[in-house]
C-alpha cells in the first residue's frame, strides 16, 4: 500500500527539488505538494495522507497554525516541521504542539528521507495485512481489548480509511471526510482491505458511542440493500440494451432494403401503445385474422406512425411521403 506524504512549502521552488528528490522512495510512499497551510487543508479534506511535512513561516496560514489544526481534525497524522529560522525554542513550541519530528534548513533530500520513513515505519509498527475482511479482523481488536490505531485500504473502492481503538472500544473512525458512526458504518462493509496497524492511539475524543457489534450488524444490512440494488439496477441495464439493439436491428432492416432516405425519422418504445396493441391483437384472434403483425396509423399530421406489438410497442415516426407498402413489406417479413 502506497502511503502519501503532503509537504507544505511556499517556496515553490523548494517544493518541487522535495517532490523531485523523494521520487526515489515511490514505492514506498508518494508525495503531494501544497504552497501554505489554506491550501494543505483543503489537501487535508480531499485526500488522505500519512504524514505531513511543513514549513514553519508561510502567509495565510503558518506551519504551527496548521500544526494545530491537524491536532484538532486529523490526530492520526504525524507532522514534522521544517524551517529556516531554527531555535530550541522553536524547536520546542513545535514539539509541544504536537510535531513528531523537527528538521532545519538547509538539509539534504536524504536527511528527510530518513524521518519520512522512520515515521512511516511506526504507522504499521503492529504489522501489515493483506486481502482480508475488515468486520472479522476488527471483532478480534475488541475480543483483545486492543488500543490502536488502524488504517485500511479498500482494494475495489480505493479508498483510505482510519479506525481509533482504546481498550477495544471503537473511538472513531475517518474516511473521506466522513467521522464516526457514518464512517464505520463504510469501512465496515469492506470486504477485501489492506490494513496497518499502529500500537497507540492519540484521539481522545470519542464520536462513536454505539457497540462494535451494533455498528457491524447495521453495516452488513446496509451493504445488503447496496447490493440488492445493484442487482435490480442490472436487469433494467440489460433490458435498456436489449431494446436498443432490437430498434437498430429494424432501422437497418428498412435502411437495407430502401436506402437511408426512405422517410424514417425516428424509432423508439413507448408502453403508452401496448393497451392498443393488445386490443387488436385479440380482435384478430376473434375474426379468425391472424396474428396482429404491424398497424399504421395516418394521424394527417406532418408525421404519420408505424406501430409494431411485442414486449413493449415500437413506434416508427414516418414522413407522409414515405413509400409505406415496401416498408410494411419489410417489416411484415
Amino acid at each position: 500500500m502506497i502511503k502519501r506524504v503532503l509537504i507544505v512549502d511556499d517556496d515553490q521552488e523548494m517544493l518541487l527539488s522535495l517532490k523531485e528528490g523523494l521520487g526515489k522512495y515511490e514505492e514506498t510512499f508518494s508525495v503531494r505538494i501544497a504552497g501554505d497551510g489554506v491550501a494543505a487543508i483543503e489537501k487535508l479534506k480531499e485526500h488522505t495522507f500519512s504524514l505531513v511535512v511543513s514549513d514553519l513561516k508561510m502567509p495565510r496560514r503558518d506551519g504551527l497554525s496548521l500544526l494545530s489544526y491537524i491536532m484538532e481534525h486529523y490526530p492520526e497524522i504525524p507532522v514534522i516541521i521544517i524551517t529556516g529560522y531554527s531555535t530550541p525554542e522553536m524547536e520546542k513550541l513545535a514539539m509541544e504542539g504536537g510535531a513528531v519530528g523537527y528538521i532545519a534548513k538547509p538539509f539534504m533530500v536524504e536527511d528527510l528521507a530518513r524521518k519520512i520513513l522512520s515515521t512511516l515505519r511506526k504507522e504499521s509498527e503492529g504489522g501489515t495485512l493483506h486481502s482480508v475482511s475488515s468486520g472479522m479482523f476488527l471483532q478480534l481488536i475488541e475480543m483483545e481489548q486492543k488500543t490502536c490505531t488502524i488504517r485500511l485500504f479498500d482494494q475495489t473502492s480505493k479508498k483510505h480509511g482510519v479506525l481509533f481503538f482504546k481498550d477495544g472500544e471503537l473511538l472513531d473512525a475517518r474516511v473521506d471526510g466522513l467521522r464516526g458512526e457514518g464512517a464505520a458504518y463504510e469501512i465496515f462493509t469492506w470486504d477485501e482491505v489492506t490494513l496497518s496497524i499502529q500500537n497507540d492511539c492519540i484521539q481522545k475524543q470519542r464520536t462513536v458511542h454505539s457497540e462494535l457489534q451494533a455498528i457491524l450488524l447495521e453495516a452488513m444490512r446496509l451493504k445488503d440493500e447496496a447490493d440488492q440494488a445493484k442487482r435490480e439496477v442490472h436487469p433494467a441495464k440489460e433490458e435498456k440494451a436489449a431494446e436498443g439493439q432490437l430498434l437498430k436491428k429494424i432501422r437497418n432492416r428498412i435502411e437495407k432494403e430502401l436506402g437511408r432516405r426512405c422517410g424514417v425519422e425516428d424509432i423508439y418504445c413507448d408502453d403508452a401503445w401496448d393497451g392498443l396493441m393488445s386490443y387488436l391483437s385479440q380482435a384478430g384472434e376473434c375474426f379468425d385474422a391472424g396474428a396482429f403483425k404491424l398497424g399504421y396509423l395516418d394521424r394527417g399530421e406532418a408525421n404519420d406512425l408505424i406501430l409494431l406489438p411485442g414486449q413493449e410497442t415500437v413506434v416508427i415516426i414516418v414522413s407522409p411521403n414515405c413509400p409505406r407498402d415496401r416498408i410494411i413489406e419489410t417489416l411484415s417479413v
